[in-house]
């Protein structure tokens, strides 16, 4: 079993940052590719981005590529999010999610078996 916690979330200006954390806990965290998801009222879960358990990759959702930025520190079991020129359409609950290995359909939120409980991020114009 994992444990996922995220943090970091908050209101901010369009054109500013956050750094969005993940902590997790239960399970040898460098066997886990960490993914991030958004969600807003009314529509599905968005894959947001990706990265494997041994770090070497990355991947983004269209929609944030050259904006954010995950990253991972194994010795504090720990995945971040790095959101610049944020825009009011990034605004949405931002779930952490974890899954054992790497799998190609990584942007499937059905392919993760972990997941934290949410933090919101609102971005205003």
């Amino acid at each position: 079993q994992v444990q996922l916690v995220e943090s970091g979330g908050g209101l901010v200006q369009a054109g500013g940052s956050l750094r969005l954390s993940c902590a997790a806990s239960g399970r040898t965290f460098s066997s886990l590719s960490m993914g991030w998801f958004r969600q807003t009222p009314g529509k599905e879960r968005e894959f947001v981005a990706l990265i494997t358990w041994t770090g070497g990759r990355t991947y983004y959702g269209d929609s944030v590529k050259g904006r954010f930025t995950i990253s991972r520190d194994n010795a504090k079991n720990t995945v971040y999010l790095q959101m610049n020129s944020l825009k009011p359409e990034d605004t949405a609950v931002y779930y952490c999610a974890a899954v054992v290995g790497y799998y190609s359909d990584y942007v499937r939120p059905a392919r993760y078996r972990y997941w934290g409980q949410g933090t919101r991020v609102t971005v205003s114009s």
